[in-house]
């Protein structure tokens, strides 16, 4: 199952979700800015990048950013 790892305030989260359900890939969401677990999944996947969005599959990243661009996620 892919896991993508975003903000609610990042546009490019925005985008790759909206991507991801256009092509009806299905995926789970966490919002690290909320969710301080996630938050920590998400750093030890990226060992210690703080972009996103990021999504990974099966414990591997396989892309950070969208098209290039990507937020800083501050929280945790």
């Amino acid at each position: 199952m892919l896991e993508l790892y975003g903000t609610a305030s990042c546009p490019y989260t925005a985008q790759l979700r909206e991507e991801l359900q256009w092509q009806r890939t299905e995926f789970v969401e966490y919002d690290v800015d909320r969710d301080a677990d996630a938050m920590t999944r998400m750093l030890t996947l990226s060992g210690g990048d703080r972009t996103v969005p990021l999504l990974a599959d099966s414990g591997r990243v396989v892309q950070v950013g969208y098209e290039g661009r990507g937020c800083y996620a501050g929280g945790g």
